[in-house]
This record gives structure tokens, sequence and C-alpha cells, in this order.
């Protein structure tokens, strides 16, 4: 008999179990957002450019009638007019008599302040005027008076600017000096008197007429303080300060003690001066008898 051989069959061996593969294109659950979140937020941003003329136009209607309660009591009839300053010239009766057509039935805020100022500066002896409004019923005026310095001509006055004015009663400024010149030469006249009546102050000269000719030359005439004396200066064209100081230190040497005998003063040379001397008063026949 044959004899069977037994194998001895090893175990299968063990076997790890399998993972089973993810399938491809697999997501992560994300979890859902409110349904607040997902929906779109109100824009007021609107709201904002209606607000604006909203309030703007509110505003303007409440101002509006404000301004139509109130002006009842704002705009008053004037009832007082306050004038003020300096016044030589001129009374505050004149002044009231010319602004009477102005403030007769006039009220605070219609009143016409631009005429009512026109209407003084008009008036010759008012330089400049100052018109305004007082709460709640008056109207304050000030004035600045002319200041007459010279005589332009015999038909005007002439201002320390050397503007002309005409007052009615030129014959009570009679003692003021005389300038004459070429029209529209008020203020270069002007400032050449005050020039040269600087230069002859100190000396006791007075300057009574400056006249400037048509072709530009310069004479005056011109009164001593202390004697009363008078004399006239050619002065020319030219170098006006140069040929006063040249006569100033001349007269000062020289001429000083004979200005009794001195009517005129030429001062039209380039290095020198001309002297005319008065002529000699001839005696009276009881004079003579005197003095025989």
């Amino acid at each position: 008999m044959h004899g069977a051989t037994l194998r001895h069959q090893q175990p299968a061996p063990l076997r790890a179990p399998s993972r089973k593969a993810a399938p491809r294109g697999a997501s992560r659950m994300v979890a859902k957002e409110p349904l607040a979140a997902r929906l779109p937020k109100p824009n007021f941003a609107f709201l904002k450019h209606l607000l604006w003329p909203t309030l703007l136009g509110a505003l303007g209607f409440a101002t509006y009638e404000g301004a139509q309660y109130l002006l009842p009591y704002a705009d008053q009839p004037i009832s007082r007019v306050s004038v003020s300053g300096e016044l030589s010239y001129i009374s505050q009766q004149a002044v009231q008599q010319r602004l009477a057509p102005f403030v007769g039935g006039a009220r605070f805020l219609s009143v016409d302040l631009n005429g009512m100022r026109t209407e003084l500066e008009s008036m010759p002896w008012i330089a400049r005027a100052e018109v305004r409004r007082v709460w709640p019923d008056q109207v304050s005026i000030r004035l600045e008076e002319q200041l007459p310095v010279a005589r332009w001509g015999d038909e005007a006055l002439l201002n320390n600017q050397g503007q002309a004015f005409t007052p009615r009663e030129l014959a009570n400024y009679e003692n003021l000096p005389q300038l004459v010149g070429p029209q529209r030469a008020q203020e270069k006249v002007m400032q050449q008197y005050q020039m040269l009546s600087q230069m002859l102050r100190p000396l006791g000269f007075a300057i009574t007429r400056l006249e400037m000719r048509d072709r530009g030359s310069w004479f005056l005439s011109a009164n001593e303080s202390s004697s009363g004396q008078s004399i006239e200066l050619a002065i020319g064209r030219d170098h006006l300060v140069e040929k006063m100081r040249r006569f100033i230190a001349v007269y000062d040497k020289t001429l000083k003690e004979q200005i009794a005998n001195i009517a005129r003063i030429d001062l039209r040379y380039s290095n020198g001066l001309a002297v005319a001397w008065r002529e000699p008063v001839a005696p009276t026949a009881a004079e003579a008898v005197a003095v025989q």
C-alpha cells in the first residue's frame, strides 16, 4: 500500500483590510450662510441727496416767512437825522433843509443814503459826507468841511488839496493869499505855494500872491511881517528851489537891511539876481516948507 503523503498547507497570510478609494471629484460639505447675509444690503445714499435740498428749502421758507413777519417792525419811519462834525462855515439847519426831501416819508430800510451823500457833497462847503443808518429809526451824518487855504483867481477858493470850490460869500476871504494859474493847474499851484511858503516863512515873509503864467514862469508877492514891506520875486520856470536858496542867502547877508527900499527882485539868472529899488518919494510942499 502506497503510503499517502500528507501535505501541510500553510494558511494564507492575512491582508490588511483595503480602504475604499474616495471617488474623484468629491468636495467638502460647507455650512450654509444665513439668509440675511446672502441678501443685498439696502443703499440709503440717495436719501442724503434728498435730505439737504429739503432742509435748505425749509430753512429758506422759514426765513422768508420770518422776514415778512418782522418787516413791519424793522422798517420804521425815519424819526431823527443827527449831524456831527466841526462846522464853521455851514449850519446844521442848512444841512437839515437840504435833506428834507430825502427824509420826509422815508423808512429805515428804504431811505436813499447814496442820494443824501451826493446831495450833501454838492454843497460848496462840504468836502466829504458819511451817511449811515442807526437802528431802529435814525440816520447819522458826519460832515467834513472844506478848509480854505487860498483864493483861486477872483472866482473860487482852494482847499489844502488844491481843489477849487465856490462859496457865495467870496468877499469875506480877501485876506487869503491869491493863487493864479491856467485852468486845471490848481493842484500844482497849491503845491508850489506850500513849498515856497515853507522856504520864506523863516525870513518873516508871507506870500500874498502867487502866479503861474501860461509859459510856466512863476511870480510871487510877499509881505515882511515885522515891517509890513512887500516885495515881488520873479522866479522863472525851472530850478525854483535852487533860486530860492540863493535869494535866502543873499537876503540874510545884504538885502535884509534894505528891505524898505526894495521893490522887486529878479531871480531868473543862472548865477545871481537883480534888485529893482523903490523910487524915492518926492516931498510934498508942506514937507519942503518944514525942511526949510
